[in-house]
């Protein structure tokens, strides 16, 4: 199958996808300092460059976009077209986050990964109880969990 769109809109299409300052990103950053959380924002001396870095609690929060990081969520779609190109695109991202995470571990560093889908409006969690999972999370001192459209894993 071939693309839709000719190359320079498809590329013009790419070059508008933002790595940081997502909508998911400035949600999660909203929920926390609404509840008086302070943080840091891509602190480039930690490996992955986290979303967010709260160091009073030593945790960094990862916010990843559900296709970009291949989440088996139904968020999640193989592209048709160059489907070897994608899958070995985001084996590579998700080779490179388990990394990143086992550093900030070896560093002391707890981390949670907020997968896009938990912040969408229509799944299971809603933002305020997004926010309470992220709440407990820290100050419960909980090592390095992930939130999704369900709820919270290990």
């Amino acid at each position: 199958m071939t693309d839709v769109v000719d190359p320079a809109t498809r590329s013009r299409m790419m070059s508008g996808i933002r790595s940081k300052n997502t909508k998911p990103e400035l949600l999660v950053r909203s929920l926390l300092h609404r509840r008086g959380f302070r943080f840091r924002l891509h602190r480039k001396d930690l490996p992955g460059k986290p979303d967010i870095v709260l160091p009073r609690y030593k945790a960094v929060i990862f916010v990843h976009g559900c296709f970009w990081h291949g989440h088996e969520c139904n968020f999640f779609h193989l592209p048709a077209t160059r489907t070897g190109f994608w899958m070995e695109k985001i084996q590579n991202n998700r080779e490179r986050d388990l990394r990143q995470i086992e550093n900030l571990r070896t560093m002391g560093w707890r981390t949670l990964v907020v997968w896009e889908c938990a912040t969408r409006k229509g799944t299971l969690l809603s933002p305020s109880d997004l926010g309470d999972c992220i709440e407990v999370w820290l100050k419960m001192r909980i090592d390095s969990i992930q939130i999704d459209a369900e709820g919270e894993h290990g």
